[in-house]
C-alpha cells in the first residue's frame, strides 16, 4: 500500500463520553474507592489511543501510573502480564514502587521451583500476589493499565479476578483493554469477563466504530481543514469507522493535492500490511472447505446471501452452513439484517480474502456468480460488476447501461457515473458512432452532476466530436448548451461561451426539425450574458428562449429560461415580478420532478438572495435548496449553494459557522470554479474581520485573480471590495481608494449595483481619512447615483449611511445622528453585520463629539459584545480605538502587549494544546495558529511555549466583557 508518511489523528475522536466516564473513576480512585475498568473493542478501534489518554490525565490529577502487557503466545505461559507489570514497576524512581516491582518478581519466579501441592501454592501465590499489590503505598493514587489481555496467561487474570473485592477501599484504579474480537471459546480472558461483569465487580467500556460525521472530524483534524465529503465517504467505506484503518487509508492520500475525486484512490488502495497479515493469519487456521466458501464469499462482496454462496461454491447447503459458522467463530463474518445474509465484519476482512485467491479463481467464481445473479433476478449494476471481472465484455456492457440508465432515473448519479463508465471500459466491437455519441453525452450528464466539471467537458467534447464527425447537426447542437454551462464551471471566458453558443446557432441554419435546440441554446445565451451581468442582452435572449420554448412544448427549457428571467429581473431593481417568477420556476419544476432545472432555480434565487442583501430569503432557499441538491445529487448546485450560505452567514455575524461552511465548501466544490471563488472571498472577509491580515490578503487575492481571469463581475468584484476594505482597515487608504476606483469601474461597464453598493462606504471612509471631505462626497454622489437608478432595496441604507459620515465630517452633530441612525436600524433590518456594526460605531463618535459619554459608550459595548460574538477582532481592535481617553493611546489591556486574538491563542498554548488543535478549536488554519505563535514569542521575548504558559498564569482578566 503506497503511503505518504504515518498519519495520526492529533485529536481522540468520538470519545468524549468515555472520557469523561474515565474522569469520574479516577476521581473516585483518588478518593480512596478503586475498581477494575475494561477497555473493550476490535483491533484498531483505539483501545491503546483511549488508554493513553486516561494516563495522562490521571497523571495531571497526582496519579503514578504503571503499565504492562501481555503478548501473543503468554496465554500458555507462567504469570507473563505479571512479570511483565513487575519489570515496569521494577523500573519506577519511587522507591515504594520498584520495591513492589522486585517483590512482587521474586515471588513469581519462586513459585516455579517449589515443592508440595501445586493447587495449594497456586492459590496462596494468589492471595500473596494481589495482598503485595493492594497493599502498595506509592504515595499517592495508582492507575495499572495493563493492555492486550485477550493474550493474558491465566494466572495472571486469576488474580486480576480477585482484586476487585479489595480494591473498593484502595486509591488505585486498574485499566485493562482487550479485543473483543479476539475472545475465543476457552481464552482465560474470555471466562474472567463471563465470571466478572455481571456480577458487577468490573466496568466495560465498549469501543464503537466512528460514523461518518466523527471520520469528518478526524480526517479534517489531520488536514487542518474539512476533507471532501466524497473522501470521508470513502474511507468510511473502506474502515468501516475503525479509527486505525481510517488513518492508514488517509495515509494513501497526498494530501497537499486532495480533491472529491481522491475518494477514488481511496476505494482502490490495497489493504495495510499490518491488517492483511493479521486476517491471513487468521485465516490460515481455518479447514481448507471453509477458506474457499470464504474466498467465494469474498467474490460476491462485503455482504453475501446464503443461496447465492451455496449456487457459486456448489456445495451442499449443511456444508456451506457449517463453513459460516467457522467463519463467526473467527469473527471474520456477522449476521447480517436478515435470516439468510452474512457480511463480513468490515470491507477490509474482504479485500484480503480476496487478493488473497488466484486471478484464475476468482475469474470464475465472478462469471458463476454473475450468471446465477442474472438467472435470479438480480440488480443490473451487480450483475455487470461481475461480468466485467469475468473479462465477459458484452454482458458486462449491456448490464452496465441499462444499470446506468435506472441509477440516474432515481438521481443516483454518483452510481450511474460508475456504471458508464464500466459500459465504456466493455464497448462492443462494431457499436455505431451515434450509440457511442450517446453514451458518451450520458457519461458527460452524471460527471457534471457530481461536479466532475473536468470529466463531463471530456466526455461532452467527445459526444460532440462524434456526432459532428457523422453529420448529425441537431445532436452535436444538442450538446452545446451543457458543454457551455460546464465550460463556464471550468474558467472559460465569457467571449469564448458566446461563440460557441452562436456556432451552434449558425450550424443549425437551414436545419428543419431544430426549433428545440435552437430555443435551448437561446436560453443558454441568456444565462450566459447573466453570468457576466450582460442584463439587457440577458432579457433579451432569455425572453426569446421562453417564448420559442412555449412555442414547441419545451417545458424543461420553459423552466430554464425563466429562471435566469428571474435571476435578471432582480438584478435590475424589479424584485418582485422577479422573485415570482423565480419562485414559481421552482415550484413547477418539482411537481413536474424537473430535478435539474429545480435544483437550478434554487441556486439562482438563493445566490440572487445572498448578493443582494435579502437575507431571510436567501437563508431560507439556500438551506432548502442544499438538501434538496443532496436528494437529487446534483454535487456542483448544492456546493454552490452552499457557498452562498457562508456567505450569508458571514454578512448576518454567524462567523464559526460561515467558517465551516465555506471550508466544507471548498473541499467539496473543487470541481467548480464558482464555488471555489465564493468560497476562497467569503474565507478571505473573514480573516479581514479577524485581523489576519496575511490570510486574508491571500485568499481575497486567489480569489481576485480566478475572477480577473475569469472576466466575470460577480466572480471579480466581491474579492476585489474585500481587498479594498481590507487595505482601508489597515490604514492603507491609497490602495483602498485605487482598488475601490478598479470596483467601480467593473460595475459601470454592465450598470450594476448589486456589487457596486460596498464600495460606496469604503471609498467615503477612505478619502475622509485622508481629510479630503471634496472627495468623499465627490465619490459618494458618483456611486450613490448608481446605486439609487438600480433601486436595489438592499443596497441602499449605504447612501443613506454615505451621507451621514460626510454630515459627521462637516460637523453637522445633529443632522449626522439622525442619518446615521436611520442607516444602523435599515442594515440592522436587513442583518448586515459588518456595515452594521461601523454605524454604531459612528453612531458612538457622534455621541462622544456632543458630549454623551454614557451613550457612547453604550454603543461601543454593543459593537465589543457582537463583535466578541463573532470573534470580529477588527471591531473590536476599532471599538477599543474610540474608546481611547481623549489625551492617550488605547487603555492598557490585561493581556497587553498581545492582541486579544493572541491572548485567547497564549491560553490555549498554556493548556498544551498543539497548533493544530489550536486550529480546530478556533476554526483557524494550521498556519495561521503558527504565525500567531511567533507573534506571541517575538512579543514577550520568549523563546519557548512552557514560557508562554509562564506568562499566561502572571495575567488575569479585569472584567468579562474585557
Amino acid at each position: 500500500m503506497p503511503v505518504h508518511g504515518v498519519v495520526q489523528s492529533p485529536v481522540l475522536v468520538g470519545r468524549d463520553e468515555f472520557v469523561a466516564l474515565a474522569d469520574r473513576r479516577l476521581a473516585e480512585a483518588a478518593a480512596g474507592a478503586g475498581q477494575l475498568l475494561f477497555v473493550a473493542g476490535e483491533a484498531g478501534i483505539g483501545k491503546t489511543r483511549l488508554l493513553g489518554a486516561i494516563a495522562q490525565r490521571a497523571r495531571a490529577r497526582g496519579f503514578t501510573v504503571v503499565r504492562a502487557a501481555a503478548f501473543p503466545g503468554d496465554a500458555q505461559s507462567f504469570a507473563g502480564l505479571l512479570l511483565d507489570l513487575a519489570g515496569d514497576l521494577t523500573s519506577a524512581r519511587e522507591p515504594a514502587l520498584s520495591d513492589l516491582g522486585r517483590s512482587l518478581s521474586s515471588r513469581l519466579r519462586a513459585i516455579s521451583t517449589a515443592d508440595g501441592d501445586a493447587h495449594r501454592q497456586r492459590r496462596l501465590l494468589v492471595q500473596n500476589v494481589v495482598d503485595l499489590l493492594v497493599m502498595a503505598e506509592p504515595g499517592g493514587p495508582m492507575l495499572v493499565i495493563l493492555e492486550d489481555l485477550h493474550w493474558a496467561d491465566e494466572l495472571s487474570l486469576d488474580v486480576l479476578g480477585h482484586l476487585p473485592g479489595r480494591l473498593a477501599s484502595r486509591p488505585m484504579l486498574i485499566a485493562g483493554a482487550y479485543r473483543s474480537d479476539e475472545l475465543y471459546p476457552k481464552l482465560p480472558m474470555r471466562d474472567l469477563r463471563a465470571r466478572l461483569l455481571p456480577q458487577r465487580l468490573a466496568e466495560e467500556i465498549r469501543l464503537p466504530r466512528l460514523n461518518p460525521d466523527q471520520i469528518a472530524t478526524m480526517t479534517g483534524a489531520v488536514l487542518g481543514r474539512p476533507a471532501p465529503a466524497q473522501v470521508v465517504a470513502a474511507i468510511h467505506d473502506r474502515s468501516n469507522g475503525i479509527p486505525l484503518h481510517v488513518e492508514e487509508l488517509f495515509a494513501a492520500i497526498d494530501q497537499d493535492a486532495l480533491t472529491p475525486q481522491s475518494g477514488a484512490v481511496v476505494l482502490a488502495a490495497a489493504v495495510p500490511d499490518t491488517l492483511a497479515d493479521a486476517v491471513l493469519s487468521r485465516a490460515g487456521h481455518l479447514a481448507a472447505r471453509t477458506r474457499e466458501v470464504a474466498s467465494a464469499a469474498a467474490v460476491i462482496g462485503r455482504s453475501f446471501d446464503f443461496d447465492l454462496l451455496t449456487a457459486v461454491t456448489e456445495a451442499a447447503p449443511a456444508e456451506v452452513a457449517d463453513a459460516l459458522r467457522e467463519l463467526r467463530e473467527a469473527y471474520l463474518v456477522m449476521p447480517g439484517t436478515d435470516a439468510v445474509t452474512f457480511d463480513f465484519r468490515h470491507a477490509l476482512i474482504r479485500d484480503t480474502l480476496y487478493a488473497d485467491t488466484d486471478l484464475p479463481v476468482r475469474r470464475r467464481l465472478h462469471e458463476s456468480v454473475a450468471r446465477t445473479a442474472s438467472e435470479r433476478g438480480y440488480r443490473a449494476a451487480f450483475i455487470s460488476t461481475h461480468f466485467e471481472q469475468a473479462q465477459l465484455a458484452e454482458r458486462a456492457y449491456h448490464h452496465a447501461v441499462i444499470a446506468a440508465r435506472e441509477a440516474a432515473s432515481i438521481s443516483a448519479h454518483g452510481e450511474a457515473l460508475e456504471l458508464f463508465r464500466r459500459a465504456l471500459r466493455n464497448l462492443p466491437a462494431g457499436l455505431s458512432a451515434v450509440d457511442r455519441a450517446s453514451l458518451f453525452a450520458a457519461l458527460g450528464d452524471e460527471a457534471a452532476a457530481i461536479d466532475d466539471n473536468t470529466a463531463a467537458a471530456e466526455a461532452y467534447r467527445t459526444a460532440h466530436d462524434l456526432a459532428t464527425g457523422v453529420g448529425e447537426v441537431r445532436a452535436a447542437a444538442a450538446l452545446v448548451p451543457r458543454m457551455v454551462a460546464v465550460a463556464h464551471l471550468l474558467g472559460t471566458v465569457l467571449e469564448a461561451r458566446v461563440r460557441t453558443l452562436r456556432g451552434a446557432l449558425d450550424s443549425l441554419e437551414g436545419v428543419t426539425g431544430a426549433d428545440r435546440e435552437r430555443a435551448r441554446l437561446r436560453s443558454a445565451m441568456a444565462a450566459t450574458y447573466l453570468m457576466d451581468d450582460g442584463l439587457d442582452e440577458a432579457i433579451v435572449h432569455g425572453e426569446r428562449g421562453r417564448a420559442e420554448s412555449r412555442r414547441i412544448g419545451d417545458d424543461e427549457a420553459v423552466l430554464n429560461a425563466e429562471a435566469t428571467l428571474g435571476s435578471v429581473l432582480v438584478f435590475v431593481g424589479r424584485m418582485e415580478q422577479g422573485w415570482e417568477l423565480l419562485e414559481g420556476a421552482i415550484a413547477r419544476a418539482r411537481d413536474t420532478d424537473q430535478e435539474a432545472e429545480a435544483a437550478r432555480g434554487y441556486r439562482m434565487i438563493g445566490s440572487c438572495a445572498s448578493v443582494l442583501v435579502e437575507y431571510d430569503r436567501a437563508e431560507h432557499w439556500l438551506a432548502e435548496g442544499v438538501r434538496y441538491g443532496e436528494k437529487v445529487e446534483l454535487w456542483n448546485h448544492r456546493h454552490y449553494m452552499a457557498s452562498h450560505l457562508a456567505h450569508v452567514q458571514w454578512a448576518t455575524g454567524q462567523w464559526d459557522t460561515a467558517t465551516l461552511t465555506a471550508q466544507q465548501a471548498l473541499a467539496d466544490g473543487r470541481g467548480g470554479i464558482t464555488t471555489r471563488i465564493t468560497s476562497l472571498y467569503v474565507l478571505g472577509y473573514l480573516a479581514m474581520g479577524r485581523g489576519d491580515w496575511d490570510a486574508a490578503a491571500e485568499l481575497l487575492g486567489e480569489a481576485s485573480a480566478e475572477g480577473e481571469r475569469m472576466a466575470e463581475l460577480q466572480r471579480l468584484s466581491p474579492p476585489l471590495w474585500g481587498l479594498a476594505e481590507a487595505a482601508r482597515c489597515r490604514g492603507d487608504h491609497d490602495t483602498a481608494l485605487m482598488l475601490c476606483e478598479r470596483g467601480h469601474e467593473v460595475s459601470a461597464n454592465v450598470t450594476d449595483a448589486a456589487y457596486l453598493f460596498p464600495y460606496l462606504l469604503t471609498g467615503v471612509r477612505a478619502h475622509l481619512a485622508r481629510d479630503d471631505i471634496d472627495a468623499a462626497r465627490a465619490w459618494s454622489d458618483r456611486v450613490g447615483a448608481a446605486l439609487a437608478a438600480r433601486g436595489i432595496p438592499g443596497t441602499l441604507p449605504a447612501v443613506e449611511h454615505a451621507r451621514g459620515l460626510l454630515l459627521l465630517a462637516r460637523g453637522d452633530v445633529a443632522a449626522a445622528q439622525r442619518t446615521l441612525a436611520a442607516a444602523s436600524e435599515s442594515w440592522q433590518a436587513r442583518r448586515r453585520f459588518w456595515e452594521g456594526a461601523w454605524a454604531l460605531l459612528d453612531l458612538a463618535a457622534v455621541a462622544a463629539k456632543a458630549r454623551r459619554h454614557a451613550e457612547a459608550a453604550r454603543l461601543v459595548a454593543q459593537v465589543r459584545a457582537g463583535a466578541a460574538s463573532a470573534g470580529a477582532t477588527t471591531l473590536v481592535d476599532a471599538a477599543d480605538r474610540l474608546a481611547a481617553p481623549p489625551g492617550g493611546g488605547r487603555p492598557v489591556d490585561p493581556w497587553h502587549p498581545l492582541s486579544g486574538r493572541e491572548f485567547e491563542v497564549s491560553q490555549l498554548v498554556a493548556a498544551g494544546l498543539t497548533n493544530r488543535q489550536i486550529a480546530e478549536r478556533l476554526v483557524l488554519s494550521p498556519k495561521t495558529v503558527s504565525a500567531h505563535v511567533e507573534h506571541i514569542l517575538t512579543k514577550l521575548g520568549a523563546a519557548r511555549r512552557t514560557e508562554i504558559a509562564a506568562w499566561c498564569a502572571t495575567v488575569r482578566r479585569d472584567s468579562p466583557e474585557q
